[in-house]
Protein backbone atom coordinates (compact mmCIF):
# COMPACT_ATOMS: atom_id res chain seq x y z
CA UNK A 1 0.00 0.00 0.00
CA UNK A 2 1.36 3.72 -1.06
CA UNK A 3 2.60 5.67 1.94
CA UNK A 4 0.32 9.19 2.22
CA UNK A 5 2.19 11.68 1.74
CA UNK A 6 2.32 14.31 4.86
CA UNK A 7 3.19 17.83 4.82
CA UNK A 8 3.37 19.33 7.77
CA UNK A 9 4.54 22.96 8.82
CA UNK A 10 5.99 23.99 12.04
CA UNK A 11 5.31 27.46 13.24
CA UNK A 12 7.53 27.24 16.24
CA UNK A 13 6.66 31.27 17.86
CA UNK A 14 5.14 32.42 15.61
CA UNK A 15 2.31 33.87 15.01
CA UNK A 16 -0.89 35.53 17.64
CA UNK A 17 -4.57 34.75 16.94
CA UNK A 18 -5.14 37.46 14.27
CA UNK A 19 -1.93 36.45 12.36
CA UNK A 20 -3.44 33.14 12.58
CA UNK A 21 -6.67 33.34 10.89
CA UNK A 22 -5.22 35.73 8.32
CA UNK A 23 -3.01 32.90 7.36
CA UNK A 24 -5.62 29.94 6.74
CA UNK A 25 -8.41 32.32 5.09
CA UNK A 26 -4.79 32.99 2.65
CA UNK A 27 -4.07 29.07 2.77
CA UNK A 28 -7.56 27.04 2.22
CA UNK A 29 -8.50 28.51 -1.48
CA UNK A 30 -4.71 27.43 -2.03
CA UNK A 31 -5.01 23.89 -0.80
CA UNK A 32 -8.42 23.54 -1.26
CA UNK A 33 -8.91 19.72 -3.02
CA UNK A 34 -5.33 19.11 -2.05
CA UNK A 35 -5.84 15.33 -1.39
CA UNK A 36 -3.10 13.83 -2.68
CA UNK A 37 -1.26 14.45 0.75
CA UNK A 38 -1.93 14.79 4.48
CA UNK A 39 -1.83 19.09 5.05
CA UNK A 40 -0.98 19.22 8.75
CA UNK A 41 0.17 22.70 10.53
CA UNK A 42 1.28 22.97 13.91
CA UNK A 43 0.98 26.19 15.66
CA UNK A 44 1.65 27.80 19.69
CA UNK A 45 -0.31 26.90 21.98
CA UNK A 46 -2.25 30.22 22.31
CA UNK A 47 -3.45 30.00 18.78
CA UNK A 48 -4.42 26.38 18.82
CA UNK A 49 -7.94 26.84 18.75
CA UNK A 50 -8.29 29.75 16.72
CA UNK A 51 -6.43 27.58 13.85
CA UNK A 52 -8.84 24.58 14.48
CA UNK A 53 -12.33 26.92 14.02
CA UNK A 54 -10.44 28.58 11.33
CA UNK A 55 -10.23 25.56 9.51
CA UNK A 56 -12.72 23.26 10.35
CA UNK A 57 -14.26 21.46 7.40
CA UNK A 58 -11.46 21.94 5.43
CA UNK A 59 -9.37 18.54 6.38
CA UNK A 60 -6.55 20.62 7.09
CA UNK A 61 -5.17 19.00 10.57
CA UNK A 62 -3.67 21.09 13.50
CA UNK A 63 -1.42 20.12 15.98
CA UNK A 64 0.51 21.17 18.84
CA UNK A 65 4.46 21.81 18.91
CA UNK A 66 5.10 19.79 22.19
CA UNK A 67 2.76 18.11 25.39
CA UNK A 68 3.85 17.09 28.88
CA UNK A 69 3.71 12.99 29.69
CA UNK A 70 1.43 13.57 33.08
CA UNK A 71 -2.52 14.34 32.23
CA UNK A 72 -2.89 17.19 35.11
CA UNK A 73 -0.84 18.30 37.90
CA UNK A 74 1.12 20.92 39.68
CA UNK A 75 3.23 21.12 36.69
CA UNK A 76 3.25 24.99 35.83
CA UNK A 77 3.51 26.48 32.37
CA UNK A 78 3.46 22.68 31.02
CA UNK A 79 0.55 21.46 28.61
CA UNK A 80 -0.91 17.74 28.76
CA UNK A 81 -2.27 15.48 25.85
CA UNK A 82 -5.95 15.57 27.06
CA UNK A 83 -6.23 19.39 27.18
CA UNK A 84 -4.82 19.74 23.58
CA UNK A 85 -6.93 17.06 22.56
CA UNK A 86 -9.65 19.02 23.50
CA UNK A 87 -8.57 22.13 21.59
CA UNK A 88 -9.33 20.02 18.32
CA UNK A 89 -5.59 18.98 17.90
CA UNK A 90 -5.24 15.59 16.20
CA UNK A 91 -1.39 15.66 16.34
CA UNK A 92 1.51 17.02 17.78
CA UNK A 93 5.52 17.35 17.45
CA UNK A 94 7.82 15.30 19.88
CA UNK A 95 11.46 15.98 20.36
CA UNK A 96 11.85 18.55 17.91
CA UNK A 97 15.51 19.67 17.96
CA UNK A 98 14.66 22.56 19.43
CA UNK A 99 13.77 21.00 22.68
CA UNK A 100 16.68 18.75 22.54
CA UNK A 101 19.12 21.63 22.40
CA UNK A 102 17.23 24.39 24.48
CA UNK A 103 15.10 22.30 26.89
CA UNK A 104 16.61 19.20 27.81
CA UNK A 105 14.34 16.67 25.88
CA UNK A 106 16.02 13.33 25.82
CA UNK A 107 15.23 10.34 24.04
CA UNK A 108 13.68 9.01 27.69
CA UNK A 109 11.55 12.42 27.60
CA UNK A 110 10.84 11.70 24.21
CA UNK A 111 9.06 7.84 24.90
CA UNK A 112 7.21 9.16 27.70
CA UNK A 113 5.54 12.29 25.69
CA UNK A 114 5.36 9.90 22.94
CA UNK A 115 3.46 7.73 24.99
CA UNK A 116 1.40 10.48 26.13
CA UNK A 117 0.21 11.36 23.15
CA UNK A 118 -0.76 7.73 21.98
CA UNK A 119 -2.90 7.49 25.09
CA UNK A 120 -5.25 10.31 24.06
CA UNK A 121 -5.40 9.83 20.61
CA UNK A 122 -3.36 12.24 19.34
CA UNK A 123 -0.91 11.39 16.26
CA UNK A 124 2.96 11.89 17.63
CA UNK A 125 4.94 13.65 14.74
CA UNK A 126 8.72 12.34 16.62
CA UNK A 127 11.73 14.03 15.66
CA UNK A 128 15.22 12.68 15.35
CA UNK A 129 18.31 13.52 13.55
CA UNK A 130 22.02 14.50 14.10
CA UNK A 131 23.82 17.73 14.83
CA UNK A 132 26.38 19.02 12.67
CA UNK A 133 29.44 18.04 14.68
CA UNK A 134 27.97 14.36 15.02
CA UNK A 135 27.14 14.16 11.15
CA UNK A 136 31.25 15.76 10.51
CA UNK A 137 32.46 13.16 12.57
CA UNK A 138 30.85 10.37 11.39
CA UNK A 139 28.52 9.61 13.56
CA UNK A 140 25.08 10.05 11.71
CA UNK A 141 23.67 6.78 11.70
CA UNK A 142 24.86 5.87 15.18
CA UNK A 143 23.10 8.92 16.44
CA UNK A 144 19.91 8.09 14.66
CA UNK A 145 20.03 4.65 15.74
CA UNK A 146 20.72 5.42 19.34
CA UNK A 147 17.74 8.14 19.16
CA UNK A 148 15.64 5.35 17.40
CA UNK A 149 16.66 2.51 19.77
CA UNK A 150 16.11 4.38 23.10
CA UNK A 151 12.99 6.54 22.16
CA UNK A 152 10.07 4.94 20.19
CA UNK A 153 12.31 1.98 19.42
CA UNK A 154 10.64 0.80 22.93
CA UNK A 155 6.86 1.24 21.71
CA UNK A 156 5.13 -2.04 21.06
CA UNK A 157 4.21 -2.84 17.08
CA UNK A 158 0.50 -1.60 17.51
CA UNK A 159 1.77 1.56 19.40
CA UNK A 160 4.43 2.45 16.38
CA UNK A 161 2.15 1.74 13.95
CA UNK A 162 0.62 5.08 15.16
CA UNK A 163 3.51 7.43 14.89
CA UNK A 164 5.20 9.69 12.29
CA UNK A 165 8.79 9.65 12.31
CA UNK A 166 10.23 13.02 11.39
CA UNK A 167 14.42 13.21 10.15
CA UNK A 168 15.84 16.67 11.30
CA UNK A 169 19.39 17.34 10.23
CA UNK A 170 19.97 19.90 12.94
CA UNK A 171 22.60 21.24 10.82
CA UNK A 172 20.43 22.55 7.87
CA UNK A 173 17.47 23.92 9.83
CA UNK A 174 17.26 27.73 9.37
CA UNK A 175 20.97 27.54 8.48
CA UNK A 176 19.83 27.61 4.61
CA UNK A 177 22.12 24.59 4.45
CA UNK A 178 19.81 22.10 3.05
CA UNK A 179 21.00 17.81 2.73
CA UNK A 180 20.94 17.09 -0.78
CA UNK A 181 18.33 14.75 -1.76
CA UNK A 182 20.75 12.29 -1.80
CA UNK A 183 21.81 12.40 1.43
CA UNK A 184 18.26 12.80 3.07
CA UNK A 185 17.22 9.61 1.21
CA UNK A 186 20.10 7.88 2.66
CA UNK A 187 19.17 8.61 6.08
CA UNK A 188 15.57 7.99 5.79
CA UNK A 189 16.43 4.84 4.38
CA UNK A 190 18.54 3.79 7.20
CA UNK A 191 15.85 5.12 9.70
CA UNK A 192 13.67 2.53 7.89
CA UNK A 193 15.99 -0.33 7.96
CA UNK A 194 16.12 0.17 11.37
CA UNK A 195 11.66 0.12 11.98
CA UNK A 196 12.38 -3.08 10.12
CA UNK A 197 14.74 -4.58 12.31
CA UNK A 198 12.77 -3.86 15.24
CA UNK A 199 9.20 -4.28 14.23
CA UNK A 200 9.54 -6.09 10.75
CA UNK A 201 9.18 -5.20 7.05
CA UNK A 202 5.10 -4.22 6.95
CA UNK A 203 5.14 -1.83 9.70
CA UNK A 204 8.57 -0.73 7.92
CA UNK A 205 6.95 -0.06 4.47
CA UNK A 206 4.31 1.76 6.00
CA UNK A 207 5.98 3.91 8.14
CA UNK A 208 5.79 7.48 7.12
CA UNK A 209 8.98 9.65 7.58
CA UNK A 210 9.07 13.27 6.87
CA UNK A 211 12.39 15.55 5.83
CA UNK A 212 12.34 18.30 7.72
CA UNK A 213 15.45 20.52 6.79
CA UNK A 214 14.95 23.56 5.54
CA UNK A 215 12.05 22.20 3.09
CA UNK A 216 11.06 25.40 0.44
CA UNK A 217 9.08 25.49 -2.64
CA UNK A 218 12.64 24.62 -4.79
CA UNK A 219 13.41 21.98 -3.22
CA UNK A 220 10.55 19.89 -1.81
CA UNK A 221 10.11 18.21 -5.44
CA UNK A 222 13.46 16.56 -5.54
CA UNK A 223 13.22 15.72 -2.04
CA UNK A 224 10.21 14.19 -2.86
CA UNK A 225 11.15 12.05 -5.45
CA UNK A 226 12.94 10.38 -3.17
CA UNK A 227 11.73 6.28 -2.34
CA UNK A 228 12.03 7.08 1.49
CA UNK A 229 10.67 10.32 2.19
CA UNK A 230 6.90 10.90 2.40
CA UNK A 231 6.89 14.47 3.10
CA UNK A 232 8.22 17.41 4.70
CA UNK A 233 8.05 18.89 8.27
CA UNK A 234 8.36 22.82 7.20
CA UNK A 235 9.65 25.71 8.94
CA UNK A 236 10.04 29.30 7.59
CA UNK A 237 8.32 28.60 4.78
CA UNK A 238 4.99 27.44 6.42
CA UNK A 239 4.91 31.16 7.63
CA UNK A 240 3.64 32.16 4.40
CA UNK A 241 0.58 30.97 2.82
CA UNK A 242 1.79 31.06 -0.65
CA UNK A 243 5.32 29.48 -0.02
CA UNK A 244 3.51 26.66 2.17
CA UNK A 245 1.00 26.08 -0.07
CA UNK A 246 3.56 25.48 -3.43
CA UNK A 247 5.26 22.86 -0.85
CA UNK A 248 1.36 21.42 -0.67
CA UNK A 249 1.70 21.43 -4.26
CA UNK A 250 4.96 19.90 -4.35
CA UNK A 251 4.54 17.79 -7.71
CA UNK A 252 3.66 20.97 -9.03
CA UNK A 253 7.16 22.63 -8.70
CA UNK A 254 10.38 22.39 -10.77
CA UNK A 255 12.59 19.12 -9.51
Amino acid sequence: MARKPVIAGNWKMFKTVEETVRFFDEFKPLVAGADHCEVLLCTPFPVLTAAVETVRGTGIAIGAQNLYWEKQGAFTGEVSAPMIKAAGCSHVLVGHSERRQYFGETDATVLKRTLAALEEGLTPVVCIGETLDERESGATEAVLATQFTDGVGSLTPDQFSRIIIAYEPVWAIGTGRTATPEIAEEAHRFIRQKVAEKFGAGLAGGMRILYGGSVKPDNVNSLMSCENIDGGLVGGASLKPEDFAKIVHFADQPA
